[in-house]
Parts: structure tokens; sequence; C-alpha cells
């Protein structure tokens, strides 16, 4: 894992980003009004499309049969459920192997960190996601086909070769092992609000990311492609809780149960090249000089009605989705999480991205197959280790080729 050296003094470095990159932009007041006004025809086209978060069947992934019309949609949306990944008792199946997997080792009684439940109006110990790597279920849905399959379809949105360099192999896996998320029913969600993850005040500070926006940082924002891998692998985040050690072309979850829209389900502005919207935001005269719209080292990129009030409008749930679905959303796509309690359904995901082979992911995954040998929490999470001494824990066993592929085994 490579980190980015933090400046000693963030105020600074901001401001003097801001005056380099105005210098370098020219009228940087100019082309904020055109891509408001492009971003404002693009709200309006989402409000009035049914549709906006596109839901494509694994089966026509698998035969090759998805409609052009369909993956014109996921190009532009940014995002997809793809439905019927797995089959549904195997989800199913997944869901209680992962409950007896908690239980068996006394996860609510040795559970040391913040709890985030409540229940019946009593503060419970549990929380909602739990720090929770690497369950026999988890191993066998990251390096499983279909998930392949998938992941393999989703990156090929992506242009992997451009400025005359590969940047990654969209036909290769790395791991990016995360949690699971477990929300009883009648559980409160107090939600997420509006936010994009992988880099906040590094999408302007850093020279790699300013490659990757150079050209709306050079004054031509509508030559920028939020497709192109160009660079992209080459970012190597600040030091933080919530840094994230690889390039991820989506993240993504597998539903384990059923979810309904009202749930507290997630919702995203499905606008990928809306990215280009919140960096020149920044850069607007009616923003403090050492600024940049609220952004935080160690907190994701928050997007709010302050200054991004042309945004949130088109905020957009996902469609309901039944055990064995999965949810993608482009690593820039802004997103967030709605508040929601239902009394009879359960929220349980496992949080899987698709992170195609790179030096980086490599570097990361390899890593990761000593923390899994270990039972050790992957480098970019807190060091909790509950499983270190559990049973039923995977092991090199349970690992397919693909998985041992995936850790660096």
């Amino acid at each position: 894992m490579t980190t980015t050296e933090l400046p000693a003094n963030m105020s600074e470095a901001i401001s003097r980003t801001k005056r380099e990159l105005r210098a370098r932009f020219g009228d940087v007041a100019g082309a904020f009004a055109e891509v408001r006004e492009w971003t404002r025809r693009e709200v309006d086209a989402v409000a009035a499309d049914p549709d906006a978060f596109p839901v494509v069947q694994f089966r026509d992934i698998a035969e090759g049969t998805v409609p052009q019309g369909l993956r014109d949609a996921v190009r532009r949306r940014g995002c997809a459920v793809v439905k019927g990944t797995f089959a549904r008792e195997t989800a199913e199946a997944w869901d209680t192997g992962l409950a007896a997997y908690l239980t068996e080792n006394d996860f609510a009684g040795t559970y040391q960190g913040p709890a985030d439940d409540v229940f019946a109006g009593l503060a419970s110990s549990q929380p909602q996601i739990y720090p929770v790597y690497w369950s026999k279920p988890q191993i066998e849905a990251r390096q499983h086909e279909h998930m392949v399959t998938v992941r393999r379809f989703l990156n090929s949105f992506w242009r992997h070769e451009s400025e005359g360099r590969v940047w990654f192999d969209p036909d290769r896996d790395t791991a990016y092992p995360d949690r699971i998320r477990r929300r009883p029913p009648g559980s409160a969600s107090l939600g997420l609000s509006a936010h994009t993850d992988s880099g906040s005040v590094e999408r302007w500070l850093l020279p790699a990311y300013q490659q990757v926006f150079r050209h709306v940082f050079d004054g031509n924002w509508r030559a920028y492609d939020p497709w192109d891998g160009a660079y992209r692998t080459e970012v190597d985040e600040y030091p933080s809780t919530v840094m994230c050690s690889a390039f991820r072309t989506f993240q993504g979850w597998t539903a384990l149960s059923e979810m309904r829209q009202g749930d507290g389900v997630l919702h995203v502005v499905p606008m990928p090249s809306a990215m280009a919207y919140v960096l020149l935001r920044a850069l607007q005269d009616d923003v403090p000089e050492d600024d940049l719209c609220g952004a935080v080292n160690g907190q994701a990129l928050p997007v709010g009605d302050k200054y991004h009030d042309d945004l949130l409008p088109a905020q957009t749930s996902i469609p309901d989705v039944e055990p064995g679905d999965t949810v993608w959303w482009h690593g820039d796509v802004i997103h967030s999480v709605a508040d929601g309690t239902n009394p009879n359904r359960w929220g349980n995901v496992m949080y899987i991205p698709a992170s195609p082979h790179c030096p980086k992911n490599a570097a990361y995954a390899k890593n990761c197959g000593r923390a899994f040998l270990a039972g050790a929490s992957p480098g970019d999470f807190a060091p909790e280790d509950y499983e270190v001494g559990w049973t039923g824990r995977a092991t090199l066993d349970d690992l397919n080729a693909v998985g041992r592929e995936q850790l660096g085994l």
C-alpha cells in the first residue's frame, strides 16, 4: 500500500493549487457557466427518465446479448443493477452462513466499535456495517464465475488503453476485500449524505489526479471522458481512514435480502460527467480561497446544497432488488443512502467492487492475501482483526484458481 505525503499546511496547499489551476484554465467562470447549463439539462433528463438506473439481466451479459441501447444507458448513467447475478437460493444461503459465522464466533460479545443500530427504541451493541472480510460466503462470491463475468462486462465500459499506454487489464480481477452490512427489520437507518469516494482534496491537489482531469483543468471540459482510465491507476491518496489503495472501475454490492425503494437504500446522481461540475465549482469566486466546497482530507468528498444545488435533484433510487442481484456505480458517481426504516425486511449486502488488474491493484491485493492468511483486517480498514482466531473462516482450501490469483497467492 502506498500513499502520498500530506501537505504540511493544507489550507496553504489548497490556496496555491487553486491559483495555479485558475491561471492554467483561463475563463473559469465562463466554463463553469457552460457546465452548469449542461448539468441542468442532464438533471432534467434524469427526472424524465423512469429507467435512469439501468437494469441489466445477468443472462444477457453471459450470452453477450445486452442490447446496445441498454449499454448506452449504462455508459450515460454510470450505474446498473445486474439482475440474477447469483441464484436467489445461493444468496440466501450466503446470508444464512454469514449469520451463523457471526454467532458461532460471538461477534456480538467481542465487538468493540461504535454501535449504530437502534431497535425498538433501544441502543444495540451491533453495528450495521460489520468489519468482517474472510467468511466463506464472501470468498465464494468474490471468486464466483458469475462475479468474474459481471466485472469483465463493467470494465469493458472503460478505455483501458489511452495516451499511448495500457492502464489496466479489464479481463483480470484483483481482490478488494470489503465488509458486509446487516440491517435488521425495524432498524433505524440514518443514511449517508451525498458524496463521492476515492479522493476528496486529492482530486484538485495531486498531480496524478490533475492528469486524470486534465481536459477539465485545461479549459476543455467537453473533452473530458469519465470512462478514460488514463492516470487513474497512478493516484495514491493521502493517508486517512477513508483512503482507497485500489483503482475501482465500479463500486458495488451484492444483495443478500430483498430491498425496496423506501427501505433506506442507495441513491445516485446518475451522471458520471458531473465531476466536471464539482471540480469547476470549487474554483469559483464565491468559494473561499482555502476551501474546496467543503472537501476535507480524511473524509469522503461532500456534495451538498450550499455549492452543488444543481446536482442534488437528480438523486435516483436503485430499483427494487432481490437476493442475488448486484448493484454497481462508477467510482466518480455521486451517491447517498436515504434515511429509512422497514419493519419487515432485512437490508443485507456484501460489498464487492470491480478492481481490475494493474500494478497498483496487484500490490494491494498481495497485501490482502497476507491478511487473508492471518485472518487480519485488510490494510485500508481499521486493524480490528476480529477474525484472527475465528472458527469457520475461509482458508486456502476454499480458494479456487481465480480466488488465489485475486489475492496474489
